[in-house]
């Protein structure tokens, strides 16, 4: 047995077969790039005390990953199909373990922010590239399984990031959660050279370096206007960033509409299984995002775990997504993908609404619940959106399905935390000015307080410390008066320390109710919307009202190039040919004239080769 895998999947004669050895490897890969986010939520505190960040370092010490890792993913996917889908995989592990070991050596928060963004562009390289290998290794028969289980690892991602992060910081500083990265990035990068074997586009023309730069300019300017808006005001960078968007994006439309060979053909979008398919991940990664973003903080500071009990806690999410996946291999072969979609947006909906009910005297087992049933939503809705979004591309383009699955996903994400966690720290502000009113507070204490609810605690504590420091020197005082006087204050502000306390607790918890609210409004409002999109259909059922009447029935395209011609161009002709090989289920026709029907199960237009 070879130590390296050189054998190019689209030469094989039959199913590779160490194929799920190679997803692990995959799954390994994708696990670290959702985990870098979600770790560093629960390292914050732990960062901010060390380099002293502001508010905006921190939030950029979050986001400065997100902008190139989502800015970046069209482009690169294009790039690993043309070249090596491998090949970007492990560029993406070694490059991402790079920043990874920058971030725990860098002593400043313009350091760390620029780690975090080499590790976003790894990100950018690993994650389109993990779904195009799956694509291109797994036969159609067995790709909706293989999905499955690449979509229970991102749910498991989101909530072992903080499980991990947590152990880590229980013995060793906040530097342990880039440096954890780095020996797994090596683990995964030796089993892509083993287990993987390389895949490329059979049939690839030159890339549309233009129309993929136009993308790179519009993502990245929106995901800084949704970081940089509700968060920092709507000044001058934020509404630079707002028309740098829109000019992008309608000249990034117009090109690829011209465009013989677009990066992406932006046609797809008016098809309803694809463009509602994206809609569903997008908008749950906004409620999921969101959720985590302040159910992780509820959990610290208001009923006071730590990092790794934070963890821990979220687990019963994880867990929820592995049986909700296993639930959607069962139903959508039998009831059809509108409908495991649909209900699992119900059941985030549910969730999402359960949360309102959040107060100060919530426990954590009254959060169990809605944690259980955010995690079945996610398996059931995620799984067969990606199996989707990845039938509508043909083989030559798998990269760039991957790169529009992700983008989804990381545009819901940064939405989610930047729209949520507006509402949440408006909300948080208004209602503790509310409970404080009357109060003795000096104003600079209170403007502080309203910061966040860590700030919150610490001013109560702050004013705990005034309390004790009074009492110590009245218990030292020899002035029987001087001690009474001195006794009363620290008195007085022990109670004012206390009903501080109190007061952050309930204005946080009220917060994350009516946020909750606005989540389960937006997630609803976009359920009605992807079910309207979504047609009907089961298995073998036709796309119904979305691509016209089905071509006639054929076994098998007469070449490949012959189908690749008609998915993109739909006019013209190749001399190129190259028959579906022998133990592969052949392509059938679909694309972009086709429409990924077959959900859950069957990705029409991906076969292996």
């Amino acid at each position: 047995m070879r130590l390296v895998m050189n054998e190019p999947v689209e030469r094989m004669d039959r199913p590779y077969p160490r194929r799920w050895w190679a997803l692990l490897v995959l799954c390994l890969s994708l696990l670290i790039i959702v985990m870098a986010n979600t770790a560093l939520t629960v390292a914050a505190p732990d960062m901010t005390q060390d380099l002293g960040l502001s508010s905006a370092d921190l939030q950029w010490v979050i986001d400065g990953y997100t902008v190139p890792y989502a800015a970046l993913m069209l482009l690169l996917g294009a790039i690993g199909d043309k070249y090596s889908r491998r090949g970007a995989l492990v560029l993406g592990l070694v490059v991402f373990g790079g920043g990874a070991i920058a971030g725990s050596l860098v002593g400043s928060s313009t350091g760390v922010i620029a780690a975090r963004a080499v590790m976003g562009v790894g990100a950018a390289l690993i994650m389109p590239a993990t779904l195009s290998l799956l694509a291109a290794t797994f036969p159609r028969a067995e790709r909706a399984k293989a999905i499955v289980l690449w979509t229970a690892t991102a749910g498991l991602a989101i909530a072992a990031g903080p499980l991990v992060a947590g152990a880590l910081l229980e013995h060793h500083g906040w530097s342990s959660t880039f440096l954890i990265n780095v020996p797994i990035a090596a683990l995964a990068i030796v089993g892509a050279l083993v287990l993987v074997p390389p895949s490329r586009a059979a049939h690839h023309n030159r890339i549309d370096y233009v129309g993929g730069l136009l993308s790179v300019v519009w993502i990245g300017s929106l995901v800084y206007m949704i970081i940089e808006g509700p968060h920092f005001g709507w000044g001058v960078k934020a509404v630079t960033a707002a028309v740098v968007a829109g000019a992008g994006l309608l000249l990034f439309v117009l090109w690829e509409l011209r465009h013989p060979r677009p990066v992406i053909d932006v046609r797809r979008f008016g098809q309803r299984r694809f463009a509602g398919s994206n809609l569903a991940v997008a908008l749950f990664f906004l409620a999921v995002f969101g959720a985590f973003y302040y159910l992780t903080q509820h959990l610290q500071f208001v009923l006071g775990y730590d990092a790794l009990d934070t963890g821990v806690r979220m687990l019963p999410l994880a867990g929820a997504v592995f049986v909700g996946s296993a639930l959607t291999g069962y139903l959508t072969p039998r009831v059809g993908m509108k409908f495991t979609v649909t209900a699992g947006m119900v059941g985030g909906t549910a969730a999402l609404a359960l949360l309102t009910r959040v107060d100060a005297s919530f426990a954590y087992g009254d959060l169990v619940l809605p944690l259980v049933m955010l995690g079945l939503a996610i398996g059931l809705a995620l799984s067969p959106c990606t199996d989707a979004i990845m039938g509508a591309f043909p083989e030559s383009e798998l990269g760039v399905g991957g790169a529009v699955n992700d983008t989804s996903l990381e545009l819901g994400g940064s939405l989610g935390i930047a729209i949520l966690g507006s509402v949440l720290a408006s909300s948080y502000s208004s209602h503790l000015a509310d409970a404080t009113a009357g109060s003795k507070l000096p104003a600079g204490a209170l403007s502080t307080a309203q910061d966040s609810v860590g700030a919150g605690y610490a001013v109560a504590q702050g004013i705990g410390d005034k309390a004790r420091a009074l009492g110590e020197q009245a218990a030292q005082s020899s002035n029987a008066e001087q001690a009474a006087q001195l006794k009363a204050q620290a008195g007085q502000l022990a109670d004012g320390a206390r009903q501080m306390a109190d007061a952050v607790g309930s204005s946080f918890s009220d917060a994350v109710a009516h946020t909750s609210l606005v989540g389960a409004v937006i997630l609803g409002v976009g359920t009605v919307l992807v079910a309207v999109l979504l047609p009907r259909g089961t298995r073998t059922e036709g796309t119904e009202g979305e691509a016209g009447p089905e071509p006639e029935a054929r076994t098998e395209p007469e070449s490949e190039s012959e189908t690749e011609t008609e998915t993109e161009t739909g006019t013209e002709s190749e001399t190129e040919s190259g028959g579906a090989e022998e133990g592969v289920a052949p392509a059938g026709d679909g694309g972009a004239e086709g429409d990924g029907d077959h959900a859950g199960t069957v990705t029409p237009r991906a076969a292996v080769s």
